[in-house]
């Protein structure tokens, strides 16, 4: 699933999200729980202000975010 992700680059020029933008809901970021590389992805797992878990994954090749896992607490 496609999404919108708000990002704050940071003092070394890393983007990390600070908001998930998907229809109408905003979910704001509480926490990078984790974050990984792959060669043509970069994952994060973020703890979201509606106690939801999120993994989502930047495509460096298109710059489009993805979706890839949502549990809700």
């Amino acid at each position: 699933m496609n999404v919108d992700v708000k990002c704050y680059a940071g003092y070394r020029g890393e983007e990390t999200p600070r908001m998930l933008v998907m229809g109408n809901r905003k979910i704001g970021v509480l926490a990078i729980l984790d974050r990984w590389l792959a060669p043509e992805h970069r994952y994060f797992k973020i703890k979201g202000d509606d106690q939801g878990t999120y993994i989502i994954r930047h495509d460096l090749m298109s710059w489009k975010w993805e979706l890839t896992f949502y549990k809700q607490e």
